[in-house]
């Protein structure tokens, strides 16, 4: 019996994955629906992920899909929220999960049993209607995710206690309208944050974004018009990336993205490129600057009563209303710190999924990574190399060796996206699925297919590393993989071409 704590993108994939290795998940979502941080509300619901309402995807449907459910064809290339926890909602009736969600249930406690050391069992205590319940689990899947608890720093913006204007963080923001007339500080320059500069431009007297570290743009229309994730994760990519020396990578990369606009002259330019963690994805960001709309400033120094003060800027710069995009905390409340400490918004877990101490591997946390690419095809396998780990088909290394590679993961403090070889898997997204597919015996051979079927083999290699790539063989094997994979491209083009020229002679 497994017990998942939460029904969002990674808690749907574990319940699935449970239930293909006949284990009996039971599925506990505090709130009154599925989809997690894709399911949007007017309201904010307290330890709930809340989005503004034009929250579109940054990865594409067929680089997001789970491995065995390809997106509809006529759905849009990136997804407006609405339709990605459609897709949520589609994959839940397919493959009947919801009999095992119990909704408006919240997992208060879990703690090991009593004679964990030799059972590896926990004891869940949950609460639904004001009534409590305790039941006993034989393993646990976290989901809970990592975008609940907002990380609002006031200590570090002196002044901000006398700032007479608004300010809130960017969890509480839902439309555009706050803004009507304003002069917009937004600090910080993560996703959230652009996103929400760009929507404050059109109906903002001015709009200013405030980033000590600067930030690599990349759009969702990359090369030739494909999208940007199809372009650049491929197994041909990530053998570039992974073997030629760093500084050639990184040059390449540099090259790339100043080709569309220079970031420099935008004032984007990273100051230490090589340790920003991920890239910015934005298709509007380069224009409203150009015209005016947003203007880049350094980090904040302080606020004063109605105005605030850059470093190394000489002018104060007068504002009605600050939006704090600072990110979020990582928590587990219902964990005791025994079972998983978090240090620096960092848990110590091995491949990012299980803590290294326990007697037991019988507790897992999915989706706590961010790989620069689809977090659905991530959390999926985490969930089927932890299922098979619970049902003793796969075999966790030994706690010394568990704890090794996450003390040189935590040494090595480069950060790093696009073509550059790191020895820590966090931001690899090909190269980690890679890693945990070949604990499960799923990850693809390349070299086998080229003699079996070359055109599948070529495809796999030098097009894009669809999900549907860890189904063709292996435990979870589905018929229908090799036909995803082959006509991946005709259901990115369906939703675009809606309209052929006269003179075209394509079809679709």
């Amino acid at each position: 019996r497994v017990a998942v704590v939460g029904a969002g993108v990674s808690g749907l994939t574990a319940t699935k994955c449970c239930l293909d290795e006949g284990l009996e998940p039971t599925c506990f979502e505090q709130s009154q629906d599925i989809g997690g941080v894709w399911r949007y509300t007017e309201h904010i619901e307290a330890s709930r992920p809340s989005l503004y309402a034009s929250v579109i995807s940054n990865t594409s449907k067929e680089m997001s899909a789970f491995s065995d459910f390809p997106f509809p064809e006529d759905f849009p290339v990136f997804l407006p929220n609405a339709q990605l926890l459609d897709y949520l909602q589609r994959y839940a009736e397919h493959f009947s999960l919801r009999e095992h969600i119990k909704l408006g249930t919240t997992v208060v406690s879990i703690r090991k049993h009593p004679d964990f050391a030799t059972t590896g069992q926990w004891n869940v205590v949950t609460e639904a209607g004001g009534k409590q319940m305790s039941h006993v689990f034989d393993a646990v899947m976290v989901c809970s995710g990592n975008f609940s608890e907002p990380s609002l720093p006031l200590h570090s913006f002196p002044g901000i206690e006398r700032f007479k204007g608004q300010y809130f963080h960017s969890r509480q923001y839902k439309h555009p309208d706050v803004f009507q007339g304003k002069r917009v500080l937004v600090v910080g320059m993560g996703n959230s944050g652009v996103d929400i500069a760009v929507e404050a431009s059109r109906v903002a007297a001015k709009v200013t974004i405030s980033t000590t570290r600067g930030s690599w743009l990349l759009s969702r229309v990359f090369e030739h018009g494909y999208p940007w994730d199809m372009v650049l994760n491929t197994r041909f990519m990530s053998l570039i990336k992974t073997n030629l020396p760093r500084p050639l990578p990184w040059w390449l990369m540099n090259y790339k993205l100043n080709q569309r606009f220079n970031h420099e002259t935008y004032g984007l330019q990273p100051e230490k490129s090589c340790l920003v963690r991920e890239p910015v994805l934005n298709d509007d960001l380069p224009s409203y600057i150009l015209t005016g709309r947003i203007t880049i400033k350094p980090g904040v120094k302080e606020f004063k009563d109605n105005s605030v003060v850059f470093h190394n800027y000489p002018e104060e710069e007068p504002i009605d209303i600050v939006v704090f995009c600072t990110g979020y905390n990582v928590s587990f409340p219902f964990l005791e710190e025994s079972v998983i400490r978090v240090e620096n918004k960092h848990a110590s877990l091995y491949k990012y999924v299980f803590p290294t101490h326990l007697q037991k591997p019988t507790l897992a946390v999915l989706g706590l990574i961010k790989p620069l690419g689809g977090i659905m095809p991530v959390a999926e396998m985490q969930a089927r190399w932890v299922s098979r780990v619970f049902k003793g088909l796969c075999q966790l290394p030994s706690q010394s060796v568990m704890e090794k590679e996450v003390n040189e993961q935590k040494k090595n403090q480069v950060r790093w996206f696009g073509l550059t070889f790191d020895e820590v898997l966090k931001t690899e997204w090909l190269v980690y699925l890679d890693t945990l597919a070949s604990f499960i015996g799923a990850k693809p051979s390349v070299l086998g297919l080229l003699c079996t079927d070359p055109w599948l083999a070529l495809t796999i290699f030098f097009g894009p590393c669809s999900p549907y790539q860890y189904r063709l063989g292996g435990p979870g094997r589905w018929e229908g993989a090799r036909q995803a994979i082959l006509t991946q491209w005709d259901r990115v083009l369906k939703p675009t071409r809606t309209r052929v020229p006269a003179a075209s002679s394509s079809s679709f």
